[in-house]
């Protein structure tokens, strides 16, 4: 079972001038309300902020009733969609790999982040403290390392890809592994000692000009950790941005008012776009499994070569 919090948006309140009552029933008839799932598993003010704004404008979008779950992991999240228990989700691309595994076409991803520069990815990075020795990937040998999740797309998936690529077996090369269970634990993990290593998100930047979100930024932001106090040591990407994915099993005119909504949503509503998390010129663009073709490849051979026990 997925352990969720809900929030219930009555659609005769939020609505204002959008339609009523007989016109939600009759634009989707099998649809009295709208399930959405998101990964949040912190009470920040960003976290309930991002969550009302999703349920404002979806209510809006659709005229119908929304509730809004809240999971504090990724699993909780990819079996919300697999079970038929939520419509749609924002989903990392590796989550959405192993949705994929689960229910092939009954679920899809339809849109996607684009920044003004014309990117949709992020970065995995590998972060020590500061004032530890480590400043490579080869000072890390024999070390310990956290990583976040195992569906997680920049916080497992990745890097190990990455590592065997260049001739490391991410399972033998740390003397101790293990999960944090989200970006922010990550950090925390890492200041608080548990690991000598921790593989984070990193956004809005490259390796080269250097990163201005994600986790360790966010944490900076609030005062809870020293920015300067941690070091990046290794970085891969661009991992593919998260996703906006739906069941396919919903009809189609609702699944074409998200989409529309969401990708006119920068330009319609500039207000409310902050709120969900998003940066001053980015946009939705629109994306399909193909999309993350990789990040599936990647997942199933992660999976098959520790089955099989290969590096």
């Amino acid at each position: 079972m997925i352990h969720l919090r809900a929030y219930m948006a009555i659609g005769a309140l939020t609505l204002g001038g959008c339609t009523g009552e007989a016109n939600r029933t009759d634009t989707f008839p099998p649809l009295k309300e709208v399930r959405i799932a998101f990964r949040a598993n912190d009470e920040s003010p960003d976290t309930t902020r991002r969550l009302a704004a999703y349920e404002a404008l979806m209510a809006r979008a659709t005229g119908l009733p929304v509730k809004v779950f809240q999971s504090s992991d990724y699993n909780g999240i990819i079996q919300a969609m697999a079970s038929n228990q939520v419509d749609m989700a924002t989903m990392a691309g590796s989550s959405y790999a192993n949705l994929d595994a689960q229910v092939g076409d009954k679920a899809r991803p339809i849109l996607t982040a684009r920044e003004a520069e014309g990117g949709t990815g992020y970065y995995s990075a590998i972060i020590v403290r500061a004032d530890s020795p480590y400043r490579t990937l080869a000072d890390l040998r024999g070390r310990s390392i956290g990583y976040v999740d195992f569906n997680s797309t920049s916080g497992y998936l990745y890097p190990r890809e990455r590592m065997r690529a260049e001739g490391l077996d991410p399972d033998a090369y740390f003397s101790k592994t293990g999960f944090a269970g989200g970006h922010t634990q990550a950090v925390m993990a890492l200041e608080n000692g548990q690991f000598d290593a921790a593989v984070v998100q990193m956004s809005g930047g490259t390796p080269q000009t250097g990163f201005t979100t994600g986790a360790l930024y966010t944490l900076a932001r609030r005062g809870v950790v020293d920015i300067k106090a941690f070091r990046v040591v290794w970085t891969v990407g661009p991992v593919p941005n998260a996703a906006i994915v739906v069941r396919t099993d919903r009809p189609q005119a609702f699944i074409d008012e998200v989409r529309g909504a969401m990708a006119s949503l920068p330009y319609d509503e500039p207000d409310l776009w902050p709120n969900i998390g998003q940066l001053d010129g980015s946009a939705f663009t629109a994306v399909d499994r193909s999309h993350y073709a990789e990040v599936i490849k990647l997942r199933d051979d992660d999976l098959a070569q520790r089955r099989g026990g290969r590096p």
